[in-house]
Formats: structure tokens, sequence, C-alpha cells
């Protein structure tokens, strides 16, 4: 039965928009959701309950370099991350500028006197980070997407705005990114539904881990992780509110002669070159 739920990215997909405004009314109508949790990545009672979950798991502890999500309930992993000594990397919401990550740092933090708790926070990470390109980032351990629902076997949504694929898929064009990088989420136990309830497309991100305040679940995912990005599937609007999209497509229409090892060979290289300017 199709929902009245309506967000800006609704339509793309019946099912996935149904199973979105279910779980949103589960959150609320339980009384576990922080905030209205409608067209958003939720915020979650037991939020830094996952996060102190995550950060017990060995892919956690020898990651360097993690990349997170802007959003409210993955706030406590990013000061999580900040606390242990980790290289953070938040995407900047809805990809608006062609430099679409920010870096954090607790030394550069701590030197400028500021709060780790506040450039926790996207708007303010924003603001105290540093805005950096592709090729001026370091490959990164482990990623952290938000999710509106998931599944056991590895299957997940967000809110339907296709970012976390997006960001994925332009970091593995760069190398930044590799098919066995793990990717993790930090959700409410009433997020997980059957497999059978969650499609998943050819451009979707699988999940490796899913952690909620009660448990960790290694989902084993037997879903195939895209190979960068999939230009047909990258809608018109996409092209549009998004900059950085018209950017690569015309440096890597100059490139087709290479492979997609040899296109993350040549960034690592040009990462290298930055480096040492």
């Amino acid at each position: 039965m199709p929902n009245n739920v309506e967000t800006k990215w609704s339509g793309y997909h019946a099912d996935k928009d149904n199973l979105r405004a279910e779980i949103w009314s589960v959150l609320k109508e339980q009384g576990v959701a922080i905030g209205d949790p409608l067209g958003h990545i939720p915020n979650y009672v037991g939020a830094e309950k996952a996060a102190e979950r995550l950060a017990a798991l060995p892919i956690w502890q020898r990651a360097i370099a993690i990349k997170c999500n802007p959003d409210s309930p993955q706030i406590p992993v990013r000061l999580r991350a900040l606390q242990d000594g980790k290289c953070l990397y938040m995407a900047v919401p809805r990809l608006t500028s062609t430099r679409c990550f920010v870096e954090l740092t607790a030394e550069d933090l701590q030197q400028r006197n500021i709060p780790l708790e506040q450039a926790a926070i996207a708007k303010k990470a924003l603001t105290y980070g540093r805005l950096v390109s592709f090729e001026e980032m370091q490959a990164i351990d482990l990623v952290i997407v938000g999710c509106v629902a998931v599944t056991r076997n590895g299957g997940r949504t967000g809110k339907g705005a296709g970012f976390a694929d997006l960001e994925l898929a332009m970091l593995y064009e760069f190398g930044l990114v590799q098919p066995d990088t793990p990717i993790v989420t930090t959700v409410h136990p009433l997020q997980i539904v059957k497999q059978e309830r969650l499609p998943m497309q050819a451009h979707d991100w699988a999940l490796n881990w899913i952690v909620t305040p009660e448990e960790v679940i290694e989902t084993t995912t037997i879903y195939p992780q895209p190979v960068g990005l999939d230009w047909d599937t990258i809608r018109p609007e996409q092209y549009k509110e998004i900059p950085i999209l018209q950017q690569l497509k015309e440096k890597f229409a100059h490139q087709e002669r290479f492979t997609m090892s040899e296109r993350a060979t040549i960034a690592k290289l040009q990462k290298r070159k930055n480096d040492f300017a």
C-alpha cells in the first residue's frame, strides 16, 4: 500500500519509500526518535552506546582515517573518532562544494583550542575543519554511513537522496576506498528489517557491519560492491545540484583509455606530488 509520506527524495523507488515511511513512523511511535525523524537519517535513543560498541571493534581500532556521514545519530561516532586520534573525513552535506569533504584531526583542533565536542557537530565541522579535494585526502580505512533501514545480510537504504552511494563511488574512483574497505552503520534495532523488505540495486553499497546499542552484527554480505561511478544511474538533478559530478565526468572523459585501477594509481601519484609540493 503506497504511503502518504513525501520528502524531497520521494518517488525514485516506491518500495524503499514505503519502507522509510514505516521506519520513521515506528521510531516516532515507540518514542525512541530524537527529534522528528521524517525525511532524515533518524537520530535515536542509544546512539552513544552504539558508538561505544563500534569503537571496541578491531576494524575501528586499527583504522587511521575514517569517513563518516554528517547526520545527527553519528555525532557520537565522529566525536569518538576525534578522541581516538583518527583522521576524520566528513562529507559536506548534500555535496554542495567542489571540495566535498572536510578533514578534521584532534591535533589541529586542540592547537586552536576548539572543543572536540563542537567539531563533531556537522555545522561546526564545516567551520572548524579543512575542506579538501580528493587529491588531498589519504586512503580511508573505515566508512560509516547513515541509514534509515538495514538488513542483517548487509542491505541498506538512506533517506533516498543517494549521497552515500555517490560519495563512496567517487572515493573508489580516486583509490581512496577499496572493495574490501569495511562499510559500517550505527542504528536503532527497530531499523533492522527482513531482507526481502529492502531491495538492493547495482549502485547501492552494502554494509559489512551493523552496530546497535545492544549488539554488533557482521553481515558477511554477498552483495557485490559497486566499482566506481555508474554515470547512467546519476539523475539530472544530481548533476545540477552536485558541482563535483560535472567536473569528474569531464575529467574522466579524458581518462577513458585508463582502467579504474590505473586511474586510482594516477590519483595516488597526484596526491603524493601534492604532499611534497
